[in-house]
């Protein structure tokens, strides 16, 4: 078996390299499963793709599914948005960590687990990627300062909702002082006495050139935003408080527009729950 897998090589990888906790890259994925294919979709990403097609990979180090309900997706904004089309687009998401400095090493890999996965069989095919791509890290805001979970912590604790917000700057140029505005005035504020507990930062990467044709290449490579806000309750319990009114701050600041902010709650591993109430 070990020349059929070539073990040794293992070995001679592991002494190499970059191998820290913290997240340096992601891989965000919003998807739409065809009417009429929600239970089955749901049922291949929990038992196979989650784990083959994602966590059994090298340097992927942490994953998490969440979903958005019927009444979840009727919460998002804007309306007209340049990810998702109609914006109410993309029940689930799922969000993993990729080891900072493994980006190359761990793409070489899911690119050719994907093509073996589809050659098998393996992969779902109605299904819709509304908005995919990995992501590098660029900031994390505490709300609490030191105390509480790290960002590497954030997909493995009991979070109970996400909201994903995705920002466009006017331009490239703009992008840098975007992030600054964000990571020393405005995550700051809006996190001090609010359920979320930390907001990652990432900008979108473009894809290779050999991935999977139902992917298509990522937008907004050069002006691009994706900010996780991981809260501490239900967004719907929270949602009039602390998430409506985001788009207007952006535009007020002159820096951007936002494309996108859309709850989710945790999926239940190993579960069908929540797909009853995604139409």
């Amino acid at each position: 078996m070990s020349d059929e897998t070539r073990s040794d090589t293992y070995a001679e990888l592991a002494a190499l390299g970059p191998y820290g906790v913290h997240p340096g890259h992601a891989l965000i994925t919003m998807v739409e499963p065809h009417p009429g294919h929600e239970y089955a979709y749901n049922r291949w990403y929990e038992d196979d793709h989650y784990y083959a097609g994602a966590m059994a990979m090298p340097w992927m180090f942490a994953g998490r599914r969440w979903v958005a309900t019927r009444e979840l997706r009727e919460l998002r904004y804007p309306e007209k948005s340049a990810v998702a089309q109609p914006v109410g687009a993309g029940c689930y998401l799922s969000t993993y960590w990729v080891t900072d400095g493994r980006y190359d090493d761990h793409m070489k890999w899911t690119v050719g687990i994907n093509k073996r996965l589809n050659r098998d069989g393996r992969v779902y095919q109605d299904r819709t990627h509304v908005f995919t791509s990995f992501q590098d890290h660029e900031a994390t805001v505490y709300r609490d300062g030191a105390a509480g979970p790290r960002d590497f912590h954030a997909l493995d604790h009991p979070y109970r909702g996400l909201v994903l917000q995705v920002i466009d700057a006017k331009g490239a140029e703009q992008r840098a002082e975007l992030l600054e505005w964000l990571r020393s005035r405005h995550l700051p504020k809006r996190l001090g006495g609010s359920p979320a507990a930390m907001v990652t930062v990432f900008r979108p990467t473009p894809l290779p050139g050999d991935r999977m044709t139902y992917v298509k290449q990522v937008e907004g490579v050069d002006t691009r935003l994706t900010l996780l806000w991981f809260l501490q309750e239900d967004p719907q319990d929270c949602w009039d408080a602390h998430f409506t009114g985001l788009d207007a701050l952006i535009e007020e600041s002159g820096l951007g527009r936002v494309e996108l902010v859309a709850p989710f709650i945790p999926t239940v591993p190993g579960t069908d729950l929540y797909v009853d109430q995604l139409r």
